[in-house]
């Protein structure tokens, strides 16, 4: 089945539409509450707030009448000492017989960055354009309102069982997120997985996240001397850690900006139209500043390897001296394609480092973090209904796209839960700018995607 010939019998799909518009107002209120709460998980930020978020989640859902709701984190250790971040963990039950529906989101958020980047504070949700700018106000607190939309909406007439499982440290890689799951396994099973926390396409064009790409942090430290010593008295001569950590970092990649990495996983992607002039848009890429690399975009930004230096330590211009310096160590983050184990590319990646390191410079690469990539079976029957709830929301077929980012505990509920139908989807739209200053959540998807997580769940218990 697709999109257009799915049917769900018995669904008033334009009176469910309209109960959600009837609660779309307060769910708005609800969002920008939470957005008011700074709840950054990175652990120089105060967890004080990411408790307090996890608070107001568990009362959002006790007022959305589920009679079992949890604030639960797991003994471990990690960035928290030896507990995990709070979690929200809430059950409703549903008709005999029905299907258990997982609804995962988080509430955790990236830091703000520099304030002054921002047009208005990023803890202070404000309107503008029909955007409504502040920290989480797309990721991923709007993933919990349209939850709480649905399940509003719905009200008693909710025809499957629900979980719901809000997160509090995906920020930060989710860290103890396999052992929560261990500890959890029975608790949070079910038949369907919705993951809102990703997006569309572009706005008015739905789209069902159909893969991840995995991630690979890693550490790259290069030296060249035992001390430093005088750029003056001995340039020209020695080699200096950061011109051998530059001449090294650039052989990562060929002169189009394909990775030069041997042993990495390449795949291709859909053509969804997405046009280099698109991308060069969606990016803010600078007049005359090239894209790198080669083949589609699609295909580039999902499908591919990608390797990005995200920080070197060395001085500043202020603070920096005549020196030739000693070493240098610099942070890389990579992108693995899907179907490619995140061990086998860090791998493939140190042999490179090793094996191109200029001028006998002594190279060592550590290891951070790891993430699996992961990739969606889109050939069945929950993902027919999926596509029918987004075409009766937007109006239009969705298409499946993928993410080029990462999300790496989706690879880890499908290993746990072999036999449930993972989707991925969510609110963004190409000038979201999650992560970034001035991040915003476009209010008409947003609906949009209230409406048809609303149709999905109508439709899941009518046809269970």
């Amino acid at each position: 089945m697709t999109a257009a010939t799915f049917q769900a019998p018995g669904i008033d799909v334009e009176g469910l539409r309209s109960r959600v518009l009837d609660v779309l107002p307060g769910i708005r209120a609800d969002l920008e509450d939470l957005v008011r709460i700074p709840s950054v998980s990175a652990p120089a930020f105060d967890r004080a707030h990411v408790h307090a978020s996890a608070a107001r989640v568990a009362a959002l859902l006790r007022g959305a009448g589920f009679p079992d709701v949890e604030v639960l984190a797991v003994d471990t250790a990690g960035p928290y000492g030896v507990q995990g971040a709070p979690a929200v963990v809430a059950h409703r039950p549903g008709p005999e017989g029905a299907p258990t529906v997982l609804l995962y989101a988080h509430h955790d958020v990236q830091p703000p960055g520099d304030p002054a980047l921002w047009d208005s504070p990023a803890f202070e949700p404000v309107e503008r354009g029909g955007r409504l700018y502040g920290r989480g106000t797309a990721d991923d607190k709007a993933g919990i309102a349209v939850h709480l939309a649905a399940l509003r909406a719905l009200g008693d007439d909710l025809p499957v069982a629900v979980t719901v499982f809000v997160e509090g440290e995906e920020e930060i890689g989710s860290p103890t997120f396999e052992a929560f799951l261990a500890a959890h396994t029975d608790r949070l099973a079910a038949d369907v997985i919705v993951v809102a926390d990703s997006g569309n396409l572009r706005i008015g064009e739905p789209a069902l996240t159909s893969s991840l790409r995995g991630l690979v942090d890693a550490t790259v430290e290069v030296r060249t001397l035992d001390h430093a010593v005088h750029s003056g008295m001995y340039g020209g001569a020695v080699v200096d850690a950061m011109t051998a950590t530059l001449r090294l970092l650039s052989r990562l990649w060929d002169d189009a900006g394909d990775l030069a990495v041997p042993g990495l996983a390449a795949g291709t992607a859909d053509d969804l139209g997405y046009t280099p002039e698109a991308l060069r848009a969606d990016a803010g890429v600078l007049d005359g500043v090239d894209l790198v690399g080669t083949g589609s975009v699609e295909s580039r930004l999902w499908t591919r390897g990608s390797v990005t230096v995200t920080g070197i330590d060395a001085p500043s211009v202020a603070t920096s001296s005549n020196t030739l310096l000693p070493a240098v160590r610099a942070k890389i983050s990579m992108r693995v394609a899907p179907g490619q184990d995140p061990a086998q590319a860090f791998a493939a990646l140190e042999k490179h480092l090793a094996a191109t390191a200029p001028w006998g410079a002594h190279v060592s690469v550590t290891l951070g973090e790891l993430g699996r990539p992961w990739a969606g079976d889109v050939a069945n029957e929950v993902y027919d209904v999926a596509r029918w709830a987004l075409e009766q929301a937007w109006g239009r077929v969705p298409v499946h796209m993928g993410v080029g980012g990462s999300i790496p505990f989706i690879a880890a509920l499908g290993e746990v839960y072999p036999d449930a139908t993972v989707l991925v989807t969510g609110v963004e739209d190409p000038d979201t700018r999650a992560h970034g200053t001035n991040e915003s959540l476009h209010l008409g998807e947003f609906a949009r995607a209230c409406v048809a997580e609303t149709l999905l769940l109508a439709a899941l218990g009518s046809t269970s």
